[in-house]
């Protein structure tokens, strides 16, 4: 599964408002459960369960927040580009405006590393943070994330 089979322009937002990493994660939930009738509580869990392991965000500004559910017949992913960068304990200590979120279901152990690994390449890429940064639509977005990614 590639990362940008997983990316629809309904999955991406553009400019969110949000002033921490936990209402972030919050945010991710709602927008999760409504789209896999799972609980949000749930996803939310597993979400902060896996940020109390050590921060996921990776450094220039990118944070890939994660988990993995037993009940999840199919991977989720949402993309966001926060308005204001928040607070994620980066390793380089910048603050996080890009936000690629993945939810996995539970077995699929192989799928996840590949994501996590394909993401790691692509925004690892000052270029292609920036170009995303300054992109004027979802579509430019996933186009740009669809690129980086070949």
């Amino acid at each position: 599964m590639t990362v940008s089979a997983l990316l629809s322009p309904q999955a991406i937002f553009l400019d969110t408002e949000i002033s921490s990493k936990k209402k972030l994660l919050q945010l991710i939930a709602n927008i999760v459960a409504d789209r896999t009738q799972l609980p949000e509580s749930s996803i939310y869990n597993n979400l902060l369960n896996r940020e109390r392991l050590g921060s996921t965000g990776l450094g220039m500004g990118f944070a890939v927040p994660h988990a993995r559910l037993a009940d999840l017949d199919k991977t989720a992913a949402c993309f966001f580009r926060l308005k204001e960068a928040v607070n994620f304990e980066a390793p380089d200590n910048r603050p996080v405006d890009l936000v690629f979120t993945i939810i996995i279901p539970d077995e699929a152990t192989e799928e996840h590393l590949l994501i996590l690994s394909s993401l790691a390449r692509i925004f690892s890429r000052e270029e292609v943070c920036e170009a995303i940064r300054n992109a004027a639509s979802k579509d430019e977005i996933a186009q740009i994330i669809q690129s980086a990614e070949q």
